[in-house]
């Protein structure tokens, strides 16, 4: 008697899980890539506005606190040294965005100040810092 031989099974690869897998690991990745990004600021209290965005690009914090102090990066500037400053940080970096961070209680003539010091030394892109209202126009 003869026995019939079944042909053998073709092996076959499930994709479902592997999407899983790469999706879980995309996601992963992201949420640590956001966590290690670097604030260069100091804490000061900001205006609300309601057109207020987060900036991710690479920049530079520029804070004036409210008694009129001076921060580059979290390192304490005169506003005499701060055209230099930025001129040497603009030529390493040309696409360089300066975000001022001031204090709402800084007067208006300050922060004027800083943005001439600014685009004196070759800043291309400025933004002021405002923390979202919740509120659109």
């Amino acid at each position: 008697m003869k026995l019939l031989r079944q042909p053998p099974r073709k092996a076959r690869i499930e994709i479902i899980p592997m999407i899983d897998t790469v999706f879980f690991l995309l996601v992963f990745f992201m949420m640590a890539s956001l966590s290690m990004t670097v604030y260069r600021g100091l804490p000061v209290t900001l205006p609300k506005a309601a057109s207020g965005q987060h900036e991710v690009s690479e920049n530079a914090a520029l804070t004036v606190t409210q008694g009129g102090a001076l921060f580059l990066n979290k390192q304490s500037i005169a506003w005499g040294a701060l055209p230099n400053r930025l001129t040497a940080l603009v030529a390493t970096n040309p696409e360089l965005t300066v975000i001022i961070n001031a204090d709402e209680d800084v007067p208006h003539g300050r922060i004027v100040e800083a943005m001439d010091a600014a685009r004196g030394a070759g800043v291309g892109r400025l933004a002021i810092a405002v923390k979202p209202s919740g509120t659109r126009r």
